[in-house]
């Protein structure tokens, strides 16, 4: 189960500034909805809670997410406020600039009635991201009831910090992240992230002193932290010991959405029953799936297809 905002995308297709009669792709993203399709595809049951405006791109979205098998049940569409936007444009061949059209809209109107303390209560696991708290105080009051009601039926949280500049201040982010992150189970950052939640790490390099730096995160209350290394895969801490998984290589064509592709597989492998070891892997698959195509959710992968990254060119 998880909750967050789901925005309607505005893409340039192709490389350069925006310009009077550039090709423009219409599709949608959301981190936490993401990662609600990958697990989905992966075989489990899974629900995204959020608000949505009674227009086209608020219908897409949830369209599209019923196609995917994900449960909406619980999703709020708002009679006044439209869905926000993002405009997408790859400014230069290998940079790609985004442009939000988000603040007081219909997905920062989330709020604690879309709560269902019950369903929460026998989740699997509720996954959270840093970017639903800073839409809105009532978004952020609902991210931490849920937080109390999983608490309280033993139920796992995971929280991908997800740090978003245009929303708040790296220092107000740091506080609120640090508390929250105090509350959960599985902890997801990337180097830049951790740096944020940990300012007290005086000369020490993130992206070196990879022990250390996990061990910081663990200190703070999470069981397991997972640091998100990009090209260079990833790495978690967990009982006392620290894991490696490196990269899936393949030819890299859109990197946005790579990180909630990696979660949704390392969850999935949770909710498998899976060691550490080998969420890890899984994380890595998926990773390496969203990132060979474009767009943030297209290229997650199913079950089945696992394989396709074992080094066959073609699968006949």
């Amino acid at each position: 189960m998880t909750l967050g905002e789901a925005l309607g995308v505005v893409a340039a297709v192709d490389p350069g500034p925006l310009a009077p009669g550039a090709e423009l792709r219409l599709d949608f993203a959301g981190a936490e909805a993401t990662v609600a399709i990958g697990v989905s595809r992966l075989g489990h049951h899974s629900t995204w809670i959020g608000s949505v405006g009674a227009d086209g791109v608020g219908r897409m979205i949830l369209d599209r997410l019923r196609a995917e098998r994900v449960d909406i049940a619980q999703c709020r569409v708002d009679p006044d406020l439209p869905t926000g936007l993002m405009l997408r444009e790859r400014r230069t061949a290998d940079r790609i600039r985004g442009t939000y059209y988000r603040r007081g809209l219909a997905g920062a109107r989330l709020s604690v009635d879309e709560i269902d303390a019950t369903r929460i209560a026998t989740a699997g696991v509720l996954h959270l991201t840093g970017i639903t708290p800073a839409l809105s105080d009532s978004a952020r009051a609902t991210v931490d009831l849920a937080v109390g009601i999983a608490h309280d039926a033993d139920v796992p949280v995971s929280l991908d910090i997800n740090y978003r500049r245009a929303l708040w201040t790296p220092a107000d982010a740091a506080v609120h992240l640090a508390t929250l992150a105090s509350k959960v189970d599985i902890l997801f950052a990337g180097v830049d992230e951790a740096a944020l939640l940990l300012g007290n790490l005086d000369g020490v390099d993130p992206a070196s002193d990879l022990a250390l730096v996990t061990e910081s995160l663990a200190a703070l209350g999470p069981s397991e932290v997972v640091l998100k290394l990009g090209a260079d895969g990833a790495v978690a801490w967990a009982g006392g010991e620290l894991l490696r998984e490196g990269a899936v290589p393949v030819t890299a064509v859109d990197p946005i959405g790579a990180g909630d592709a990696f979660v949704a597989g390392y969850l999935a492998g949770l909710l498998d029953g899976g060691t550490v070891s080998e969420r890890l892997r899984l994380a890595a698959l998926c990773g390496a799936f969203a990132v060979s195509v474009p767009g943030d959710w297209t290229g997650l992968p199913y079950r089945d297809e696992l394989g396709l990254l074992d080094g066959v060119d073609v699968q006949r």
